[in-house]
């Protein structure tokens, strides 16, 4: 099966409804310091934006101004500078998106947020199958992640956090320019045409396979160039998304880089199709921020669907290797959507049932001797 296959990105988008339902139910979300700051940020982004577009209002005061003095028609080139500039910042350099994304690095509140939500899943999976044999339910998940660290071995708080802040700037940063490197090639004479499709190509070629990336191409060749730039950004806005949103999972459970990648592939089908289903959402004006909250509350339910209930940290060293590889994933994507409880594995009961298989392996090696 695909890694990128159709029902992995439905099934995806169905969590993201589900599990933004399951994360309204929770009567202390509303509560929650991220919507008290809220507010604060909603009024920082409207400064934020001002601030952003004051060199556009000067030039649209400033055109209308000289209306009075001169034809519109001598200075249409100004209305397509100003549209330009304005589609450059929102759309290829994402300034509105990077400015939400930031967030999450200048308060701590959206980890506590997550850890929140996740005990709420918890509790919420217990009380739907309490009627149901404990022995054929999964293990919770709050209880052991709670207690993992997420400095980061011997690193401090502040220079883990520092660590963070850059790693994000450096990537989002490396990612803006070379967005408008692409764009601004888009526009060589002949063969700018083929920049933003053959960038398509490039970026769905590993993610869906040769012959939808060479379709994806050929279609492109003969879309607007802003077309292309939109589709080309929200698929990769909304990769960046999903990274960010696991980063309170990631931040306890210890990935090495190459784990990291191999845990992202094989799921990369259906954290797309959740997270850009956020995505879209978050460019409502103003309402964004809140919306960031949800999501990230909604990644706790996520987790629950596509990882095993972590151990205790004494008991963790080979855990992280073991969830490279999503071992429900065919089973899980063919349930219902009624039914998505049903693939929870009990990370604590396949333990005990590999420990009794190795225990009468040992003793069937011991009669043979």
């Amino acid at each position: 099966m695909s890694n990128f296959d159709p029902n992995a990105v439905i099934r995806g988008a169905q969590l993201t409804v589900v599990g933004a339902v399951r994360a309204l139910q929770n009567p202390d979300l509303i509560k929650y310091e991220h919507y008290k700051q809220a507010a604060i940020a909603v009024a920082a982004g409207l400064i934020i934006r001002l601030v952003i577009s004051a060199p556009i209002l000067l030039l649209k005061s400033g055109l209308w101004f000289l209306s009075y003095f001169i034809s519109l028609g001598s200075v249409t080139w100004v209305d397509k500078l100003v549209s330009r500039l304005d589609f450059i910042a929102q759309s290829v350099l994402q300034v509105p998106f990077f400015l939400m994304s930031l967030m999450r690095y200048v308060t701590p509140t959206l980890d506590d947020l997550f850890m929140d939500s996740l005990r709420w899943v918890d509790y919420t999976y217990a009380r739907k199958h309490q009627s149901d044999d404990r022995r054929t339910l999964r293990a919770m998940y709050y209880p052991n992640l709670r207690l993992y660290s997420t400095q980061g071995g011997s690193k401090s708080r502040q220079q883990a956090s520092l660590d963070g802040d850059i790693a994000f700037l450096r990537r989002f940063g490396r990612r803006a320019a070379m967005s408008l490197v692409v764009y601004l090639l888009s526009f060589v004479p002949v063969v700018g045409r083929f920049v933003l499709p053959a960038a398509s190509f490039y970026a769905f070629n590993k993610a869906v396979g040769p012959v939808p990336a060479t379709a994806i191409f050929g279609v492109g060749v003969f879309l607007p160039r802003r077309f292309l730039v939109v589709f080309l950004q929200s698929y990769f806005a909304s990769r960046s998304l999903m990274r960010d949103l696991l980063e309170p999972y990631f931040s306890r459970i210890r990935f090495t880089k190459e784990q990291k990648r191999r845990w992202f592939r094989d799921r990369e089908g259906l954290l797309f199709g959740f997270a850009v289903g956020f995505y879209l959402f978050l460019k409502i004006p103003l309402l964004g921020v809140l919306i960031y909250g949800i999501a990230e509350a909604s990644t706790a339910y996520l987790i629950t669907k596509i990882t095993d209930p972590p151990p205790s940290p004494a008991y963790g060293q080979d855990f992280a290797e073991s969830q490279t590889r999503w071992k429900n994933k065919v089973e899980f994507l063919k349930l219902p959507l009624e039914n998505l409880d049903a693939q929870n594995i009990s990370w604590l009961k396949m333990e005990r049932t590999r420990a009794v298989e190795s225990s009468d392996d040992d003793k069937n090696d011991g009669k043979e001797l």
